[in-house]
């Protein structure tokens, strides 16, 4: 997997110095920036090293289940999903409600125009960025590295990095992020499956992005 991680570096240096909206504006204004960034996200954290992981196991089966893309255990998944998403929401809500977070979320304020638009905005949001994140995050970086070095230092080596990432981000969503991290790595490890975590985790993204926007149209768009 070495060789994986070495990729993960340049993918990382490359969506930071050319595709992250915060360190670069673009044409078209910050929704065309935040959806080229997020479909960069998706190809390069998500597309590219899935296709690298089959042609390197040669065609052996299950490959991708050993980074966590696979159903897992369905039971455990679905249930602790079904119970954590009223828990996500409420985090949502908690989120929305700190002025700090209100300012930097949702990521482009440009999608707050129309409902089509956030809907749109919103689909992008889950579909690209936060099934590459959890794929990475709680995938590659996690499950080969809980045989290898076991279950906590995996936890401690994936919680710091997805907290590293956050760096710029509000001081309670720094916070968040650290918790978040022992928690949906925990969740993965149990289901077998990033699938789970990343449900939760875009029920917790979006739900903050839903409360600040029903905010910004009572307030007339201001």
């Amino acid at each position: 997997m070495a060789w994986i991680y070495a990729y993960l570096v340049v993918a990382c240096a490359v969506v930071l110095a050319g595709f992250h909206p915060l360190h670069r504006r673009r044409p078209g204004g910050d929704l065309n920036a935040y959806l080229l960034y997020f479909a960069a996200f998706f190809v390069l954290f998500f597309l590219v090293p899935s296709v690298l992981l089959i042609f390197a196991s040669r065609g052996a089966p299950f490959v991708l289940s050993g980074v966590g893309l696979s159903p897992g255990r369905p039971g455990r998944g679905l249930a602790l999903a079904a119970a954590g998403l009223p828990v996500a929401i409420l985090a949502g809500w908690v989120g929305s409600r700190d002025p700090a977070l209100g300012k930097f979320y949702p990521f482009s304020k440009e999608a707050l125009r129309s409902v089509r638009t956030f809907a749109s905005y919103e689909l992008a949001y889950v579909l690209l960025y936060y099934t590459a994140w959890e794929f990475l995050y709680r995938g590659i970086l996690f499950f080969p590295l809980v045989p290898a070095i076991g279950l906590v230092p995996a936890l401690g080596v994936e919680t710091l990095l997805s907290t590293l990432y956050h760096a710029g981000h509000p001081p309670s969503e720094l916070l968040a992020a650290a918790g978040a991290g022992v928690v949906f790595g925990l969740v993965a490890w149990w289901t077998g499956s990033f699938f789970y975590t990343a449900i939760l985790h875009a029920a917790v993204g979006v739900s903050t992005d839903v409360f600040l926007y029903q905010r910004f149209r009572r307030s007339g768009g201001r």
